[in-house]
């Protein structure tokens, strides 16, 4: 028996405290393997027919909206509004960026409160340069906004909806987003369905803070429900708008299957129990950003990095201790795989695989 043997069998062990870590009992996630277990009920003749009929439908849009209109201010502002609203202008952002190069060039302050707040806030949010001055002719002598105007209710909303526009410092924008409130608040009970039901909604969440998914698919049933607005150009927007909702959504779910798909062969639920599953919201966040089919790749890719960051949040506040975050902090600033043997198992875990998604990042790019 060697000698340090012998001493360690003397010697007493002092026997190691528990660790106490602050873990949470989270949630588990309300979706279960409902989208692992999603397979397209598309098949590639109706999903081909589909994509036909968008074609279809897409030079005839371009025909009325950006040939046919080109000379029609008004018309083709509105036309151009609904095609954001129904979530399809992404097809037109050539021709929708020069029709709104001519507009800025040719901007003129002689339409009603409609129009004016329209090409106010269509412009501006796109990145035009457009004075609120604009909105001054529709005030009276005494600086105040004119009580004639709260008789043209859809003029009320629009010009509500370009207040969300304003910038710091413009007085008018900031007394306008009162006086269109106050007046669309006591009039919502007083008109027709279609219309009430949009500015029950945009004093919910104007447009300038709804996600666009959803306002789409809100934007649809107003119009549907509004046969007075259902001109020639407005149907052909509403059917593209309704296939191309389907094809993309179609889209967003086969993406979400294979995120699911990843999130599970991590296996957190079993080696980082402690961790939070919250793959799909994380995912509907991302498509709140950008819902494009051309962004598939950026959708995926961030989704599993702000998942990855939702693990890591809860390493650092719920489960790991003082020492250990010391040396793991360490370990991601110098960003080193060799660095993984020096941490505990369960982060050993998870450098490990913020190491591969980061790699498979630049490889993808």
């Amino acid at each position: 028996m060697s000698i340090r043997t012998f001493l360690s069998l003397q010697t007493p062990q002092i026997p190691q405290p528990d660790i106490v870590r602050r873990t949470t009992n989270f949630q588990p996630s309300i979706w279960g393997d409902r989208f692992i277990n999603y397979a397209s009920q598309d098949n590639n003749i109706t999903a081909g027919l589909w994509k036909q009929q968008v074609d279809q439908l897409k030079v005839v849009v371009r025909r009325d909206v950006f040939r046919n209109a080109a000379g029609n201010f008004s018309t083709q502002m509105k036309s151009i509004d609904a095609m954001q609203r129904l979530g399809i202008a992404y097809h037109f952002e050539t021709e929708i960026e020069q029709a709104f190069e001519h507009m800025h060039d040719t901007y003129v302050q002689d339409g009603d409160l409609y129009d004016v707040a329209l090409g106010f806030r269509l412009l501006r949010q796109h990145g035009y340069n457009v004075s609120s001055d604009v909105f001054d002719k529709f005030k009276d002598a005494n600086g105040n906004f004119k009580e004639g105007l709260t008789a043209n209710t859809a003029g009320m909303l629009s010009f509500y909806e370009a207040t969300h526009l304003r910038m710091h410092g413009e007085d008018t924008l900031e007394d306008a987003v009162f006086f269109t409130t106050t007046h669309l608040e006591s009039s919502a009970t007083h008109v027709s369905h279609p219309l009430a039901a949009e500015i029950t909604q945009a004093l919910e969440r104007p447009l300038r803070k709804s996600p666009e998914r959803l306002c789409a698919r809100r934007y649809m049933s107003i119009l549907q429900d509004n046969p007075k607005s259902l001109h020639h150009e407005v149907v052909a927007l509403l059917k593209l708008a309704k296939l191309d909702f389907n094809l993309v959504q179609s889209l967003h779910k086969r993406e979400l299957n294979e995120i699911s798909r990843w999130w599970k062969e991590l296996d957190f639920e079993r080696e980082l129990p402690f961790a939070r599953n919250r793959i799909v919201e994380l995912y509907f966040w991302i498509v709140g950003v950008f819902f494009e089919p051309q962004y598939a790749s950026g959708r995926k890719f961030l989704t599993k990095v702000i998942a990855l960051g939702s693990a890591l949040d809860d390493i650092y506040d719920a489960y790991g201790t003082f020492e250990e975050l010391e040396i793991f902090t360490e370990a991601i600033q110098r960003w080193d795989v060799n660095c993984i043997d020096e941490l505990p198992d369960y982060m050993k875990i998870f450098y490990r695989r913020l190491l591969n998604i980061c790699s498979e990042i630049c490889c993808e790019s």
